[in-house]
Parts: C-alpha cells; sequence; structure tokens
C-alpha cells in the first residue's frame, strides 16, 4: 500500500499523448498532494489536485519550476516547430531551464521521455538532440534522473502525425516480427511505467528502453 504524501509533482508537455496520460495518474496518486502543470493554454480538463500555471517558456520564472519530483513530457517534430531551431528549443532547452531551475529550488527527482534512439553523436538530428538533453541533464547531478526511451508511440494523439499513423499501421500488422526493443508501445505503458518508477524512489540515473517499458 503506498503511503499518502504531501509532495508536489510539476509536469512539462501535460497536453501531450503521454503527459496527458500521466497527468491524470498523478492527480489520482496519494503521494501527490499538488499537481502543477506548465502551460501556455488551458487544459481541457480540471480536477481538485490540479493547478494550471501559465508559463512563459522562453522567459521562465524560478519560482514557479518548484516541485519535489518534475516530469519532463515535452516534444515536437521539426515539421511542426517549423525549424531544426524550433525543435531544439522545445525538446532541449525547455527541459534543461526547468530541470535547472527545479534543482535550484531543491528537485529531487527529473524524468524525461526522449525516444528510442536516443544518441548525442547520432547523424540523425532528431536522435542527436534527444541524446544532448539526456547527456546534459545527467551532467546536472539530480539525486535522481529517470530517463524513458520508448519506440514509437501508439495512442489518440489531440494533433494529426498521418506519417506516423501509416507507421503505427504497419507496426501493428509485423509486430510478431519486430524484437521487443523496436516494437510500437502503448502511451498507456509508458505513462504507467514513469508514475510507478517514480515511486520507487530510486537514486541516479537510470535508463528505460522501450522494451522494458512493456513490461509495466
Amino acid at each position: 500500500m503506498i503511503t499518502p504524501t504531501h509532495k508536489t509533482a510539476l509536469v512539462l508537455g501535460a497536453s501531450g499523448l503521454i503527459g496527458n496520460l500521466l497527468t491524470h495518474r498523478l492527480v489520482d496518486s496519494p503521494i501527490y498532494s499538488n499537481v502543477k502543470v506548465l502551460v501556455r493554454k488551458s487544459l481541457s480538463w480540471q480536477h481538485p489536485r490540479l493547478q494550471e500555471v501559465q508559463f512563459d517558456f522562453d522567459h521562465p520564472n524560478g519560482l514557479l519550476a518548484q516541485a519535489d519530483d518534475i516530469f519532463c513530457c515535452l516534444g515536437t517534430t521539426i515539421k511542426k516547430a517549423g525549424s531544426r531551431e524550433n525543435f531544439r528549443k522545445v525538446d532541449y532547452q525547455y527541459p534543461m531551464d526547468i530541470a535547472r531551475l527545479g534543482l535550484t529550488n531543491g528537485a529531487q527527482q527529473f524524468a524525461i521521455v526522449t525516444a528510442m534512439g536516443a544518441n548525442p553523436a547520432s547523424s540523425i538530428f532528431y536522435n542527436r538532440v534527444k541524446g544532448e538533453v539526456e547527456r546534459d541533464l545527467a551532467a546536472l547531478n539530480y539525486p535522481t534522473l529517470l530517463i524513458f526511451r520508448p519506440s514509437l508511440l501508439f495512442g489518440d494523439r489531440s494533433e494529426n502525425r498521418f506519417t506516423e499513423r501509416i507507421a503505427s499501421g504497419v507496426m501493428r500488422l509485423f509486430s510478431p516480427l519486430i524484437p521487443a526493443k523496436y516494437k510500437g508501445i502503448d502511451a498507456d505503458k509508458v505513462a504507467n511505467a514513469i508514475l510507478l518508477t517514480m515511486q520507487q524512489e530510486l537514486t541516479g540515473k537510470h535508463v528505460f528502453e522501450s522494451d522494458v517499458l512493456q513490461e509495466f
């Protein structure tokens, strides 16, 4: 049985696929008496424990980033961002800015969703940025750093990603032939893995590949 606490959770990317599922879990968890979400526009639902914080990511206010545990589910695509520069801002700069502010304010645990293939030495821009944020978060020396690298995500997005829908269909069709690490994964499983792993209060850096996430 989980012992209730008065901890505060801070969520980045609460309107996204994983972030939305995770935030619903957090507000129902006895561990957190307050769940803050940094948003640019209001979410479509409310909860007594949910606190929406209008936040300017380009001019972050450190006082608004106070929390015990931080969950970063930010992520975009180059097409949606409009340029590589804007993509890097969302997937690298914003997580790093909040991580630094959170650590200064006493945060103990930081969890981030990156991607399978994240590698700072990758020739693929997307994977390289994901790897760079992992590397530089580790350099901050959080008491606990949890990194989740899911494969292609299954789930209902608020936005239409045509290429991902085609890839999802193909991956589901050939799933029995695909190694576990590369199989598509339900976003619901990833959200569940993040919360359950954070509850374990691990110390140091831990990386969870997609095949491990399938077990949650």
